[in-house]
């Protein structure tokens, strides 16, 4: 029999108590996150603390991602099931046992999670009356991470305007938000307050929940990409409720920003989004991968962050997510591309992969799908390996290789969603369809990716990365602040 009890606190953990051989460790095993205690054995009885937080990629300790987790005598070991024990609220998460498995929840107390808790949460929220606050409410991919446009809009406005409230839209505290941010959990009533006060609202996706927009009001919608696959309006098929969901969404929004015209075209005709102002000033994230930003003190910083040698050859795979499954694609034998390609792979899955699916694991492979920070990713690699995603229009700020592994490209194109233009023709990379040929292209060589790729590269970069110049985000920001959406004092 193994007891089992939480504590709370900064310190929250999970103590864990069995009669019989103690293992060497144990291990509480999550699909995003994973941490280790050593055993202690007392007699013929054993013990081990679990601590409910854990630091990724030189980050700060943060509690556990949400989710499921297995307790193992080890990485791969055999399982530990302890008695049930009661969810409860531990101070930056709360956490029960239930079937022998740890169940890891944002610190949101059950009450709210109610259907008429909401229902009054909502309520509380329509119909507030406090004066809007000069603050902006943050929200990156719904608020599964707290990057993207918004994260470096957020540190331009920090910059220049500090005495502006900067809110951070989380689904739980395990997202790293910017210093001097102030996190608030979706679903508590902090969440629907600063929701309602703040004075502008910056996000890259959909508005979630209900949205009422207060007088003075303002919705900077960045989006999160220049799309090559067809959305919104255009997406195949004709589905009214769809048209509905789109026309009352992109009503929301009062100004819509580009990475560059082709985007502004597509994205204003995808969302009718008309006779409003789209900005198109380059992408803030792309601003840390140029110029002087884009240093090599950086890149060997991120490097070490991920623990990669400053000297390795590395891979960044990032595909797109499929409207037709919910987790990363397996086209890809991910460990022996790291061993044909003599490389360290770096997996990015989509944001929509974020909670349904598992770290990829692997010798020479390491996730970085929760990484809060895809330009830093992008700097420490070598070259991109991507199919449909928008990464594409980001990636070549570098310079860097690029190659787009698709093999299910016809059913893409035909069926699944479509695109606005060719990729095997306008790629500025060769387009395969095997690993085969994937680790063959990628044994070719700079020079020989250069002769047949330069020219395409040029027309790519003018095309698409015109205004990617590492000062988006100051011009974002200027706008923002001559508009008064807010203010600098």
């Amino acid at each position: 029999m193994i007891d089992a009890r939480f504590t709370g606190g900064p310190e929250a953990a999970l103590h864990l108590r069995g009669s019989g051989a103690a293992p060497a460790a144990v291990v509480l095993a999550g699909p995003r996150a994973r941490v280790r205690a050593d055993v202690v054995a007392e007699g013929e009885t054993w013990a081990a603390t679990l601590p409910l937080r854990a630091a990724r990629w030189g980050g700060p300790e943060l509690p556990l991602p949400t989710g499921v987790y297995e307790i193992r005598t080890d990485d791969d070991g055999a399982g530990i099931h302890p008695a049930d024990v009661p969810v409860v609220v531990l101070g930056r998460l709360r956490a029960g046992i239930e079937d022998g498995r740890v169940v890891i929840g944002p610190p949101v107390d059950l009450a709210f999670e109610t259907a008429e808790a909401r229902q009054a949460l909502e309520a509380r929220y329509v119909s507030q009356r406090a004066p809007l606050e000069n603050a902006v409410f943050f929200e990156s991919f719904y608020g599964r991470n707290a990057g993207d446009n918004p994260r470096a809009i957020d540190r331009e406005l920090h910059r220049v305007a500090p005495g502006v409230t900067r809110y951070w839209s989380v689904v739980d505290a395990s997202i790293d938000v910017p210093p001097g941010a102030v996190a608030v959990i979706e679903n508590t009533p902090e969440w629907w307050r600063a929701r309602g006060v703040a004075r502008l609202l910056v996000v890259n996706d959909w508005l979630r929940r209900r949205f009422v927009r207060r007088p003075g009001q303002v919705v900077l919608q960045t989006w999160h990409g220049t799309p090559l696959k067809r959305l919104a309006l255009h997406r195949p098929g004709f589905d009214p409720r769809r048209t509905l969901a789109v026309l009352r969404e992109s009503r929301r929004w009062d100004v819509l920003l580009a990475q560059n015209p082709y985007g502004a075209r597509v994205l204003g005709r995808a969302y009718a989004f008309r006779r409003r102002p789209i900005w198109v000033e380059g992408y803030p994230r792309t601003d840390a991968l140029s110029g002087r930003a884009a240093s090599e003190d950086r890149r060997l910083a991120a490097r070490r962050s991920l623990g990669i040698d400053t000297d390795a050859r590395v891979l960044l795979y990032a595909p797109t997510w499929r409207d037709d499954r919910q987790t990363l694609v397996d086209f890809l034998d991910l460990p022996a591309l790291a061993r044909a390609a003599d490389a360290v792979v770096l997996v990015r899955g989509h944001s929509r992969t974020l909670l349904p699916g598992a770290d990829e694991r692997g010798t020479r492979v390491l996730d970085v799908t929760g990484h809060p920070d895809l330009a830093a990713l992008q700097l420490a690699s070598d070259a991109l390996i991507t199919d449909y995603s928008s990464v594409m229009f980001d990636y070549s700020v570098t310079g860097k290789p690029m190659y787009f592994f698709a093999p299910d490209l016809e059913h893409y194109r035909g069926e699944l969603r479509g695109f606005y233009f060719d990729l095997a023709e306008n790629a500025p990379g060769p387009v395969v369809s095997t690993q085969d040929d994937l680790v063959g292209a990628l044994a070719e060589g700079p020079e020989r990716y250069a002769q047949r790729f330069g020219e395409r590269y040029d027309r790519w970069r003018k095309r698409f990365n015109d205004r990617d110049d590492g000062r988006s985000a100051e011009r974002v920001v200027a706008r923002i602040l001559d508009r008064g959406f807010v203010s600098r004092d």
